[in-house]
């Protein structure tokens, strides 16, 4: 409880900081409006990320760059916080409720994992507009909006990218945390490595257990898992773990074998040293979504409920960069036309 307690005074003591001087973001990343004549410039945005923040080169990355955007685009104030490895749940909603009682409005919370804190903590301020990422289970508060991904679809793309380059029939899927999103991820991978081959071998593990979250944020843990993977004679890999996905194109490097990122364009961000590793990333566009709350909110729609972001208007995809998949991109975009179509209905459980 006293870590709890601690946390909450040192969110109060920095955005009240912020408040007052109303240019200084709490975690030095720059935070200016743009100008006070813009539409948003009344508007102070708190970010509430999940284990990782910003830098974490994947999810709140992501989210990040969609803040970022608003903040240049829309002229919106904005500071960020985010949250600890294993911390409790207290620790969550005291984070949200700190930057509730600084003024800050809309709040956005990163991460499933926020969802039973927004559920408690948004009924107490009804006049605060909340946006969680990844949860629709709030559907029915009034004063939040559920962002949330076709990710299964995407998934599909990057499995048949998978099975079309393996030259092993064999590749495998690593998961941060074993919960029922991420679940979507090789739910969709698997089906669109079996639309190709419906023999394909495809190894899939998980890194940890809820309430376990450490497996997003443990570089050597989805190192040894790709490990075992490669040595087992896969030689594509696709995870989705967050920060631990850096392991494994550290061991897909290793193995000379073939990695997949996740949620952006990761060879774009990963360490020039694995960069010629990653086939492709399953683009989870969550920077639109963000960006794309804080216009409607800026624009006085005070956005709520559940909005999905699937293929048929990019909130998913797939990345080209690198040019290891250009000889496939073709057939990829087939199966694109055909989920969209509904000619294709990927699964969202293994």
């Amino acid at each position: 409880m006293r870590r709890t307690y601690k946390l909450a005074a040192v969110l109060s003591a920095m955005i009240l900081a912020l408040t007052a001087c109303g240019d200084d973001d709490g975690d030095g990343a720059d935070d200016t409006n743009g100008g006070g004549d813009q539409p948003g410039s009344d508007i102070k945005v708190g970010m509430a990320y999940d284990v990782g923040g910003r830098g974490d080169q994947s999810f709140n990355d992501s989210a990040a760059a969609g803040l970022d955007q608003a903040k240049e685009e829309l002229g919106v104030d904005a500071d960020e916080s985010e949250a600890e490895d294993g911390e409790a749940e207290t620790a969550r909603e005291e984070r949200l409720r700190t930057f509730a009682d600084a003024g800050f409005n809309p709040i956005i919370a990163v991460g499933f994992a926020y969802a039973a804190s927004v559920g408690k903590v948004a009924p107490e301020y009804p006049d605060v507009t909340f946006a969680i990422i990844d949860d629709s289970s709030l559907a029915d508060v009034p004063n939040v909006a559920s962002l949330v991904f076709a990710e299964e679809q995407g998934s599909f793309l990057v499995g048949a990218a998978a099975a079309l380059k393996t030259e092993a029939d064999h590749i495998g899927f690593v998961g941060g945390v074993e919960t029922p999103l991420i679940q979507k991820f090789e739910a969709g991978y698997i089906a669109g490595a079996q639309a190709v081959n419906p023999d394909i071998e495809i190894d899939s593990t998980y890194l940890t257990q809820v309430p376990d979250f450490s497996g997003f944020a443990d570089p050597a843990k989805g190192k040894t898992a790709a490990e075992g993977m490669y040595q087992g004679g896969a030689d594509v890999v696709y995870h989705a773990a967050g920060g631990s996905g850096g392991g494994v194109f550290e061991a897909a490097a290793d193995a000379e074998g073939w990695a997949i990122g996740v949620d952006s364009d990761q060879y774009n961000t990963a360490d020039p040293s694995v960069q010629d590793v990653i086939l492709t990333s399953m683009l989870k566009n969550v920077n639109v979504a963000v960006f794309n709350f804080l216009q409607e909110f800026v624009d006085g729609d005070a956005p709520a409920g559940v909005t999905t972001y699937d293929l048929s208007v990019d909130g998913v995809g797939y990345s080209t960069t690198g040019g290891f998949i250009d000889d496939i991109t073709e057939q990829l975009e087939e199966y694109k036309q055909q989920i969209i179509d509904g000619e294709i209905e990927v699964p969202t459980t293994p």
